[in-house]
């Protein structure tokens, strides 16, 4: 009998061994334009056999990237259309974006002064030639960005802000306007009203290169961070400019790289180190095709040495792979996802896609859409109507979570902070792949067809046999992978 007893725990511990590969804990979320976030049940797992190949490979000895993670941007149109919800609606829609189970987000971005989605033009200080910041307040703030931010923060306490002005203070510029274009986009009635003759065009520096200015800047942009210390808002980091080389209707200010490189190594660092600022700071967001634009600015020793990452929006993307190359030293982010025009529709997924493939396949760490929240139209205060993850309908007082909503949440759910892209054999334009800081495995896929389709993904010894619904984005998660 004790033999018996023996031999039967010997097996007991021995099946796992048996039978190891035969089954493997798997999970599959699907989203398509009529179901949201449908968790799938078991699929079929077995040991992967040398003579077939399956469609796509993750291969978990080929690291690449280290994934920071995921976020959106914090607007006063957001907020301000956020208050014709009932307070209950409001904290569901933080949770939606913040919360465990929501989109999980791990970042945030919030303009420093006015952005194209302010309610109107305005900074901290415009008191002309107060070089000692005499005037400097964020009061506006306080009623508006800081709630916002707050209500974000008391759901995912670690999330990481950071912050970017579209413009200084319009007297701190050439044109001493706050806009660099006169009228409106696309040239629609009404406008900004600035002269024409006062635009200034994308390939020169619109800030004042004065030692005055330069100062002055650089104290603006540091007690910036010193006081939404003050509020309890400690900004993880700053890019100094958004948009370095547009020059639309909107809050801007274009910069050469030199010029920009002289202000952050020679004024801006400094300054925040002589007032003990902890916020990192970053070259961007760049907005320009040509990789010359960062190498440039990189030639600067002391701008090269201050900053420590480089964001990248627009058609900066063409630019990000080879500053990956040439420059992988620096993490990189993709830090505005392209605006759409107002139509939060599959297609604006589609393209959303797109970007998030091509950003991480060329070394983004980390990707940022643009309005988290806006009111149904989208628009702007300057005339452009935008997508959003979340629209409000305020005469209703009700709100909708578009497409691109759960794009971003069949990214970032599981791919948190400490995950790293892995390498992925087979067809990459529609997947990616990730090791999760859990130790797992997250995969994203995308189906563009409009029938289902079937995917052999290989893994860990093992190969998964998916069934893609037509039009789908998913998500694969196995929980562990050693």
């Amino acid at each position: 009998m004790a033999r018996f007893c023996c031999f039967l725990l010997a097996l007991l511990l021995l099946l796992p061994k048996l039978f190891a590969g035969s089954s493997t804990e798997v999970r599959l979320f699907t989203t398509t334009e009529k179901d949201r976030w449908v968790e799938s049940g078991h699929q079929e797992t077995r040991r992967a056999d040398s003579s077939v190949k399956p469609d796509l490979t993750i291969r978990l000895d080929q690291p690449k990237q280290e994934v920071l993670g995921f976020g959106g941007a914090f607007n006063e149109l957001g907020w301000d259309a956020m208050q014709s919800l009932a307070p209950k609606d409001q904290e569901t829609i933080i949770r939606d974006l913040f919360g465990p189970e929501g989109c999980r987000f791990t970042f945030g971005r919030t303009p420093v002064g006015a952005s194209d989605y302010a309610l109107s033009y305005y900074s901290y200080d415009d008191v002309k030639e107060d070089y000692t910041m005499r005037d400097f307040n964020i009061a506006r703030d306080r009623y508006i960005l800081i709630p916002f931010l707050k209500k974000a923060l008391a759901v995912r306490p670690d999330l990481k802000i950071w912050a970017s002005p579209w413009t200084p203070p319009a007297w701190m510029k050439i044109n001493e306007h706050y806009a660099l274009k006169a009228g409106n986009i696309d040239n629609r009635p009404g406008g900004n009203m600035m002269d024409s003759r006062h635009g200034v065009t994308g390939n020169v520096t619109a800030f004042n290169m004065q030692i005055g200015y330069l100062e002055a800047y650089a104290l603006y942009l540091s007690k910036y961070v010193q006081e939404y210390a003050r509020e309890g808002i400690a900004l993880w980091a700053l890019m100094p400019q958004n948009e370095i080389a547009w020059s639309p209707n909107w809050p801007c200010c274009t910069w050469r790289p030199e010029d920009l490189a002289i202000f952050i190594g020679k004024y801006l660092a400094p300054q925040f180190e002589k007032d003990h600022v902890g916020a990192e700071i970053w070259l961007g967001t760049i907005n320009y095709p040509n990789p010359d634009y960062v190498r440039t600015f990189l030639k600067n020793e002391a701008a090269a040495k201050a900053v420590k990452g480089i964001g990248f929006q627009w058609t900066g993307g063409k630019a990000i792979g080879t500053i990956h190359q040439e420059f992988p030293q620096y993490p990189l982010m993709q830090t505005e996802n392209m605006c759409g025009n107002g139509e939060n529709d599959w297609k604006a997924l589609e393209n959303s896609w797109e970007m998030v493939v091509h950003y991480f396949n060329n070394g983004a760490g980390s990707y940022m859409y643009w309005n988290m929240v806006l009111e149904n139209r989208g628009m702007s205060s300057w005339g452009w109507p935008q997508n959003s993850l979340v629209s409000i309908d305020c005469e209703k007082k009700s709100f909708r979570l578009n497409d691109e909503f759960y794009l971003m949440k069949h990214l970032s759910r599981f791919v948190q902070p400490g995950s790293r892209m892995l390498t992925l054999e087979g067809d990459d334009k529609n997947a990616l792949a990730f090791r999760t800081a859990e130790k797992g495995v997250a995969l994203v896929i995308y189906n563009p067809e409009v029938t289902e389709k079937q995917k052999s993904v290989g893994v860990d010894g093992k190969i998964i046999r998916l069934t893609l619904a037509p039009k789908s984005i998913n998500t694969l998660l196995l929980p562990s992978v050693p």
